[in-house]
């Protein structure tokens, strides 16, 4: 697979995630599940994502852990939650940002980012180490 490719996969991947996570947040608190309601849940991630994955490079080097997962996910969060509160979304008994929250966002979108471009760079070790054994290159 070309650099590029892993570059629109790693997007595709991240972008159907933070959908994931919001979808899952807002099914677990019983709220709307419209169309509508989910872009509004998650637009704010996305652009945080979209910010970290331009200011990574994440596009050149989207398997890298750090600094390029890392900095998607920080930026992620980050951006994510700002907007939120810039929008008064997750407002909870007039606290515009539920420490609950941040601290479910903060694991939850570390293992959904983080967690695929481990597993990913792991089995791709574990193949080029086999197909070195064999003699092989599939990429």
């Amino acid at each position: 697979m070309t650099q590029r490719t892993w570059g629109w996969l790693a997007a595709v991947i991240d972008v159907v995630l933070i959908v994931l996570f919001a979808l899952v947040g807002r099914s677990s608190h019983g709220e709307s599940e419209s169309a509508l309601a989910l872009w509004t849940t998650a637009y704010p991630f996305l652009a945080g994502w979209a910010i970290g994955y331009v200011t990574s490079g994440a596009w050149a080097r989207p398997l890298r852990f750090w600094p390029t997962g890392v900095v998607v996910w920080i930026l992620t969060v980050f951006v994510g939650l700002a907007i939120r509160v810039a929008t008064g979304q997750g407002d909870v008994d007039g606290n515009p940002l539920p420490i609950s929250f941040v601290i479910v966002a903060t694991i939850v979108l570390a293992v959904f980012l983080l967690g695929w471009r481990g597993i990913a760079r792991l089995v791709l070790r574990a193949l080029d180490r086999r197909n070195a054994v064999a003699g092989t290159d599939v990429r």
